[in-house]
């Protein structure tokens, strides 16, 4: 008799056990960790229109392929993540014009033997904001930055961490505009 009250108890255990466990499991993933915002705070029955213009690039060093492709990749999240027609009005409600002002190589962490094992790609982008139903105008500057191994030319990293850098400033501008950051 004794034997089966400790196995029962065992397994009254076990499975408060894995209930707490399952609990904590799922307030931990819940309650932490990567967030994206997807809230698009947006009145529709007034907003109807984005016009995005093309992004001039007036970094130092210019990378060919980044404004187009910060271009296609902001037009694609107002496409996917919003109901507003994209327009080439001069009239539209939302009007983005987006300026590349930075894009900065540097020497940044661990060193090793006097020299630096780790180099850092800092990309800047100005973007004004301009709501015409409001007649008004917002500005803000958004940074990324990715680390790539300093035995890499500015050349090979700039393959591995374009599209990382656009995705991340493509994000981060989005949300300043429409999650009311």
């Amino acid at each position: 008799m004794r034997k089966l009250i400790l196995s029962m108890t065992q397994i009254y255990q076990s499975k408060i056990f894995r209930s707490g466990l399952l609990l904590f499991l799922t307030l931990q993933f819940t309650s932490c960790g990567i967030y994206t915002l997807n809230d698009v705070s947006i009145d529709y029955t007034k907003v109807k229109t984005i016009k995005l213009f093309a992004i001039e690039n007036k970094a130092n060093y210019v990378n060919p392929q980044l404004s187009p492709k910060l271009y296609d990749k902001l037009s694609q999240k107002f496409i996917n993540s919003t109901k507003l027609t994209r327009t080439n009005s001069d009239e539209a409600h939302y009007q983005i014009i987006a300026t590349i002002t930075g894009y900065n190589p540097s020497q940044t962490v661990g060193i090793s033997a006097q020299q630096a094992t780790t180099n850092r790609l800092t990309v800047s982008v100005h973007v004004v904001l301009k709501k015409t139903l409001e007649n008004k105008t917002d500005e803000f500057d958004v940074s990324r930055n990715a680390d790539f191994s300093a035995n890499l030319s500015l050349q090979q990293a700039e393959g591995q961490l374009l599209d990382e850098l656009v995705r991340n400033l493509t994000d981060e501008i989005f949300n300043h505009i429409f999650s009311n950051w």
